[in-house]
């Protein structure tokens, strides 16, 4: 559950539930007044500061130019930590770290949401965050789904190049399709699944672009972002649900997946020896590892914050887009700043995946099911059907 996938899905995993959640609680409460669901559907904040007086359109400016400034340097400082000589097999210490990182600022964020819901006066640290709404072994699970889906993404770098990292994350939609069926129970329409097929064939082709223009690619990485992917859509609908069932808000789910997650990590790692080896690497490189780490993974997580203050202010199909869009200029600004070899069947490859994210961004504002499908089909046929008896007789 990274930046990307905190966003995706928006970033996003929380963003998307965020707002599959906030729906479900309005429709629950729709006896209260029309005044006070407005006043309550027009409340925008990230972290501390208010953007409820704002326009819509400003809101939206807003949280765009965050998406973007922010991702934009999570990217350049991932692919930049990665470029330490002989830092590519320490990926799962650079996990560890940034979930400390997580830590502290989940217990800042806990810490201000309470001050800002209560009230209270004084100093922000005698304010006690609300209690914990979800089961504590749902997060057992979360934070071993968020350790697979971080530490694999992470530790596929050493493998892959940053561009062809990012148009997998782009094709997050085919794994959680395929998790929701299985999980949820949920149906799609034909759009949903000719969008993951569009990202199925742009995806291939797009992987062996890079296996032909790069010398050291690894199949290792792609079995890695791959197996990140399978855990970000595991994240995403075991989130959605207990989100829904608990009414928990998205910085309790942040916190505890990342807690709990560390502690899996730390004990791993000391299991394993890799614990010593990394944080003397680390302490070696302190400013490239643990400076740049933390620059990294702050803006990760104000990162997610502004995506989640876009989807409550324009809506998870546009924050898709955005988010979308923020992609396809960090692999431009990857290119651009970091040498490695390019073709042009990056372009089409890509643009075939941009295709499919739009027709999966379409199929959200525009239902269509396989029984209008079938409809339409025949209405077709019988069109066609009759167009040579009236061409015959106008001839005649």
């Amino acid at each position: 559950m990274g930046a990307d996938s905190q966003a995706g899905s928006g970033n996003s995993i929380i963003s998307i539930n965020n707002d599959t959640h906030s729906t479900t609680t309005t429709a629950t409460t729709q006896r209260k007044p029309s005044s006070a669901v407005k006043a309550q559907n027009a409340e925008l904040h990230i972290l501390c500061f208010d953007l409820s007086n704002y326009n819509k359109t400003t809101q939206f400016l807003l949280s765009c130019t965050g998406v973007f400034v922010l991702y934009i340097i999570y990217g350049y400082l991932q692919e930049l930590i990665f470029t330490v000589e002989g830092f590519k097999p320490y990926g799962w210490f650079l996990t560890l770290v940034q979930f400390a990182y997580y830590i502290i600022f989940g217990m800042v964020e806990r810490r201000l949401e309470a001050y800002r819901t209560m009230g209270a006066g004084g100093a922000i640290w005698t304010v006690q965050p609300a209690p914990r709404c979800i089961p504590i072994r749902t997060y057992f699970v979360l934070a071993a789904l968020t350790l697979g889906t971080m530490g694999l993404s992470n530790s596929s770098l050493g493998y892959l190049n940053y561009p062809t990292q990012v148009i997998f994350k782009c094709c997050k939609l085919i794994p959680v399709l395929v998790g929701s069926i299985i999980i949820q129970g949920k149906r799609y329409g034909p759009l949903d699944f000719a969008a993951a097929l569009s990202m199925c064939i742009g995806l291939a082709w797009f992987t062996l672009a890079d296996s032909q223009m790069t010398p050291n690619f690894n199949s290792l990485g792609v079995a890695m972002i791959s197996g990140a992917l399978l855990c970000d859509a595991a994240i995403g609908n075991v989130q959605e649900k207990a989100m829904r069932e608990h009414n928990a808000p998205s910085s309790e789910v942040v916190f505890y997946s990342y807690g709990l997650g560390f502690i899996y990590l730390f004990v791993i790692m000391l299991l394993t020896g890799n614990f010593f080896s990394g944080f003397a690497f680390c302490l070696a490189h302190p400013q490239e590892t643990f400076g740049y780490g933390l620059l990294f993974s702050l803006s990760g997580y104000l990162g997610i914050q502004f995506v989640l203050a876009l989807v409550r202010s324009s809506g998870a199909p546009l924050a898709a887009t955005v988010t979308t869009a923020r992609k396809a200029v960090t692999i431009a600004f990857s290119f651009l700043l970091f040498s490695k070899p390019f073709t042009l069947q990056y372009v089409w490859s890509g643009l075939i995946v941009v295709l499919g994210i739009y027709l999966n961004v379409y199929s959200k504002k525009n239902k269509l099911t396989f029984t209008d499908l079938r409809h339409r089909i025949k209405q077709m046929g019988a069109k066609l059907s009759r167009s040579p008896s009236r061409k015959f007789l106008v001839e005649v």
